[in-house]
């Protein structure tokens, strides 16, 4: 009786070593993916201070706005994987959208160009989008509005 008493043991064993060691890779799967969301919410945090910062000419301009996305929002290595996008508006009302994207391999190509943004208001956004482990769509995003006034 104890030859069968010590297969069935060992299959008991085998199978909560089993549980544990995926229950360990699924834990390990969240804890990227909870990376990953900190990474994209701080890199588009980041993206929108650089373009608070800006004068307010310099933000309408859209070749001096192309060249600032050349350069990643920071230099974490999730910048490298995702997607940024970048709209800019007038505020309240929109007289078209001008529109950049950089991609993962920097590359940033303006997508559209508004007609007019205004002299006083903006709204800004800015996108993060990215694939996790098995291909799921993700991505963050912020709005704001800029104003064209003076620094205290």
């Amino acid at each position: 009786m104890t030859f069968p008493e010590v297969l069935v043991a060992v299959v008991l064993l085998a199978t909560f070593c089993a549980s544990i060691f995926e229950l360990n890779a699924v834990c390990l799967r969240y804890i990227d993916a909870s990376k990953e969301s900190t990474a994209a919410l701080q890199s588009v945090h980041d993206r929108c201070e650089v373009l608070r910062n800006l004068a307010f000419t310099d933000l309408t301009t859209k070749s001096y706005v192309q060249s600032l996305l050349a350069t990643p929002a920071n230099g974490s290595d999730f910048c490298k994987k995702a997607t940024e996008v970048v709209k800019i508006s007038a505020y309240p009302t929109a007289n078209g959208v001008t529109q950049f994207t950089r991609t993962p391999a920097g590359v940033v190509s303006n997508d559209l160009t508004a007609a007019d943004l205004g002299t006083s208001l903006v709204q800004v956004d800015v996108s993060t989008s990215w694939n996790m482990l098995g291909g799921r769509a993700r991505s963050e995003t912020t709005s704001t509005i800029i104003s064209n006034g003076t620094k205290k």
